[in-house]
């Protein structure tokens, strides 16, 4: 595969390592523009796959579906060079890392089901059946015991016990749920609702619904912040991003960004937020402490989501 940018770019004197990376997959231009998170430049960019998804990484890697082929992509991030293939099945979307960094979960809509697979190898554990069609993401919680998994024709957030390799319960939302994101804690998951134009706080412990919280038009992604104490969530027909407070559980700032944003990620220490815009070609910057847009920065076209590590 060509590369579009020289990733020698990436590695600019000294101080290259010195802030995180911002890895963005564009599903249309079949690439990944990397993002110097401390001067917000685009460090590089290399071609990858078909339609290159779902993006999770760390340590180093960086795991990828390719909507084209069925695949999951596992990629060498600083080399910007592909390690292996590995088939899971039609239409994959989200893909998520479990904390201890062993487990890959990759959501199948064609097949409506969920693919578990060994990290950072990407050998098959199971392949495990959901009860919403198309699911859409699915998110392991942070202690690595469970898999919530949205479909967006679902009014129902499928819950999958990691351990027991199969679905154990079903929790009430609203209609499309997208995103999901947990607190550091575990204690609760939040979900976007695209079609009730809500997000749904979710009590981990007993499995069900406690909050509905109005968002904008279409909310889809969700970003969770470090200090666990405020949950972003992405607004597709309103261009914009919410902050919601956890402990009132509103929202309490609103940022506009691009066109249709998807899913977003946070810098390590939580003080800038990523907005991969899908119709924008760009990728908006919000700081969040005075939760304002800092600036757009031009990517390939249809970015579906950002890492960073």
């Amino acid at each position: 595969m060509r590369l579009l940018l020289p990733l020698l770019a990436v590695l600019l004197g000294g101080n290259a390592a010195a802030e995180p990376l911002a890895y963005v997959p564009n599903e249309k231009t079949a690439s990944i523009s990397i993002i110097d998170t401390a001067s917000d430049e685009i460090r590089g960019e290399f071609a990858i796959g078909q339609r290159p998804r779902g993006i999770a990484g760390g340590a180093g890697r960086l795991y990828l579906t390719d909507g084209k082929t069925g695949s999951l992509l596992i990629v060498d991030s600083a080399a910007g060079k592909l390690e292996r293939s590995v088939p899971v099945g039609d239409s994959p979307e989200g893909v998520s890392l479990s904390a201890d960094g062993k487990l890959l979960a990759v959501a199948l809509e064609d097949d409506n089901s969920v693919v578990l697979l060994s990290a950072p190898e990407g050998r098959e554990l199971a392949r495990i059946k959901v009860q919403g069609k198309n699911p859409e993401h699915a998110v392991f919680s942070p202690d690595g015991r469970w898999l919530y998994v949205s479909a967006e024709e679902a009014e129902q957030v499928d819950v999958i016990d990691v351990a027991a390799k199969r679905q154990v319960a079903s929790i009430a939302v609203g209609k499309r749920p997208r995103g999901i994101g947990f607190l550091p804690d575990g204690s609760l998951a939040y979900v976007a609702c695209e079609l009730a134009g809500k997000v749904y706080a979710i009590d981990v412990a007993r499995q069900q619904t406690i909050a509905e919280i109005p968002a904008g038009q279409y909310p889809n992604g969700i970003a969770v912040h470090p200090d666990g104490k405020r949950v972003f969530v992405s607004n597709g027909r309103d261009a914009s991003v919410m902050a919601i407070d956890v402990a009132s559980n509103k929202v309490t700032a609103t940022a506009a960004v691009g066109k249709r944003p998807w899913n977003m990620a946070l810098t390590p220490d939580g003080s800038k937020l990523y907005v991969a815009n899908g119709r924008s070609a760009s990728v908006s910057v919000i700081d969040t402490g005075r939760f304002e847009k800092l600036r757009d920065i031009a990517v390939g076209e249809l970015p579906w989501g950002v890492n960073i590590q």
